[in-house]
């Protein structure tokens, strides 16, 4: 290959495959949950604006039961990733030491 040529090919052998594989699960479904979190956010927001005979403190009844479950699985993603980065640093701690 000459040398000006722009490519560049890296090759990993992970230690731990299946390691690497729970991680990147881990990552995957913090994600798709706050992609189905922004959802019920803005899938409430537009039913504000929807009137309806069902109310809750003054506004629509669903957009509002809608926002307590995207605040609710927002605060439990939150917890979840709180825990777990602590449980990594405790464990790299305990490997380092």
């Amino acid at each position: 290959m000459p040398l000006g040529e722009p490519r560049l090919e890296v090759f990993i052998r992970p230690r731990d495959k299946h390691q690497l594989l729970a991680g990147l699960n881990h990552s995957a479904n913090r994600i798709t949950a706050g992609l189905v979190l922004a959802g019920l956010i803005v899938g409430a927001a537009l039913l504000m604006r929807v009137p309806t005979d069902f109310q809750l403190f003054g506004y629509p009844g669903l957009a509002i039961i809608l926002f307590v479950i995207a605040a609710t699985g927002g605060m439990v993603l939150l917890l979840n990733i709180v825990m777990q980065d602590r449980k990594h640093k405790r464990r790299a701690r305990e490997l380092w030491s």
